[in-house]
């Protein structure tokens, strides 16, 4: 009985998660087609680059500075070991995995991209930031969207709560949101640059996710998962 309920949920997740891996995939084929082609979404995106960087103010862009940190890659180091280390003292082998995959096969995805698109930054005559490397996608949100996103994923496993999985939810999203933004209004990155790296991230992390949790589940009918683990499920 138990493995046909195994058997249940592990379809249901994969349907799932491939269902997430497919639109994000076909989402950011479309974005990078668009950016490819100069189509008029990228007029769209330098107009609003322009409007964001005529319209900035001092407060604001102090605000964003530190927004963007927390899509930094020293950030990101920080956070992800402590995040590790949590897992480890919980016993949860697979979170950690899965942590790590994303994290690292985020980062490396991303420069990938980077090097086949050869999009260049946005310039101003007048920029908050200078940098020399490519554009499209966002690095700081696609790890952002990878990191935050697996451990909200990891949080909401362990409630059974609706109210505490929306709250996670939406906290994870906004984290999300705000550095793209960020990256957006210092002028480091076009709108479809973010888009796209959220696209990416979340294709990502929805590989990560269903495969970590179908070897889990399959491991689990043949033996007994560390106690962490078995709140991962």
């Amino acid at each position: 009985m138990k493995v046909r309920v195994g058997s249940k949920f592990l379809r249901l997740h994969l349907i799932a998660g491939s269902l997430v891996f497919a639109s994000m995939i076909l989402l950011l084929a479309a974005i990078a087609e668009d950016v490819v082609r100069d189509e008029p979404l990228t007029v769209v995106d330098a107009q609003f680059s322009n409007w964001l960087h005529l319209n900035g103010s001092p407060g604001l862009t102090r605000l964003m500075l530190v927004i963007t940190s927390f899509g930094a890659t020293w950030t990101v180091v920080l956070v992800t070991v402590a995040f590790l280390i949590y897992l480890r003292s919980r016993r949860s082998l697979y979170w950690m995995v899965t942590v790590v995959s994303a994290v690292l096969g985020g980062m490396l995805l991303n420069r990938f991209l980077k090097l086949i698109f050869h999009r260049p930054r946005p310039y101003f005559e007048d920029p908050i930031l200078t940098l020399t490397s490519f554009s499209f996608p966002s690095g700081h949100t696609i790890i952002a969207t990878v990191l935050y996103g697996v451990m909200a994923a990891y949080f909401i496993a362990q409630t059974r709560s609706s109210r505490r999985r929306v709250l996670i939810t939406l906290a994870a999203g906004l984290m999300i949101a705000l550095v793209g933004f960020s990256r957006i209004y210092l002028g480091a990155h076009y709108l479809t640059d973010v888009l796209a790296a959220m696209a990416e991230g979340l294709a990502w992390l929805s590989l990560c996710l269903t495969l970590a949790y179908s070897i889990w589940l399959s491991r689990s009918r043949h033996g007994t998962p560390t106690d962490g683990d078995k709140k991962a499920g």
